[in-house]
């Protein structure tokens, strides 16, 4: 088996996802009492969400980078950033190590492809909705990707990172959120990818007719299986 590198942190409430989903998964292929082998970097999400906010992405991307040395250093195999967000840096973050980043866009596109899906409905942070970074992934894949209006992006903005990211899972903002799918299904959206890996803690299969795509989960299984390939 091989030993993941967990970058987390970002938040700490999916990371604890990722946790979980990985050693289920292990434990669902190999059985008994078999878990994952896993090396976590868990950063202070308080330090990267203050360097967002000021546009100090470079920031970021040398503390993320010094993380994945540092799993790299410690045995990691391959490393996974348990976060949508900042895989706008993985390109710079890949090329400080020498060990493969198993980028979440790749292994989300990969599960959207094998339902059969072509046109998505994406929703996260700003940065993940709006920048390149990730839409352009998405469509390198043969994707076609729809976002929701601004207002909307400032509002699942708002709930992420004042409620979600700080363990808060509202009633108010589960109706909005089914709202906003609501609208992009009304635009030609056969399902969902919910692109913040805190999303799932607030929209679940049942809130909606459409398929959904949850990244946390689908990251962390298919990081699990790929360390378990020969």
């Amino acid at each position: 088996m091989k030993t993941i590198g967990l970058l987390g942190g970002m938040s700490w409430e999916s990371t604890v996802e990722y946790y979980r989903v990985v050693n289920t998964t292990v434990k669902e292929a190999l059985g008994g009492l078999h878990s994952a082998r896993i090396l976590m970097y868990s950063v202070d999400f308080a330090e990267l969400a203050k360097f967002m906010a000021d546009d100090g992405w470079d920031r970021i991307e040398a503390v993320l980078s010094c993380a994945a040395r540092t799993l790299e250093e410690a045995g990691a195999d391959f490393i996974v950033i348990g976060t949508n967000t900042m895989h706008k840096m993985a390109d710079d973050i890949a090329a400080s190590i020498a060990i493969p980043l198993f980028h979440i866009a790749d292994a989300t596109a990969e599960e959207v492809k094998e339902a059969g899906l072509t046109r998505l409905g994406l929703l996260g942070t700003r940065p993940t909705m709006e920048m390149d970074f990730y839409r352009e992934k998405l469509k390198g894949h043969g994707l076609e990707v729809l976002t929701p209006p601004e207002d909307d992006r400032a509002e699942l903005q708002r709930i992420i990172f004042d409620e979600l990211c700080r363990g808060i899972v509202d009633e108010g903002s589960k109706k909005t959120a089914r709202e906003i799918i609501g609208r992009l299904s009304e635009r030609g959206a056969e399902g969902i990818i919910l692109g913040c890996t805190e999303l799932g803690m607030l929209i679940h299969p049942d809130d909606t007719p459409l398929p959904l795509f949850d990244t946390a989960v689908v990251h962390a299984r298919r990081a699990a299986l790929l360390a378990l390939e020969e």
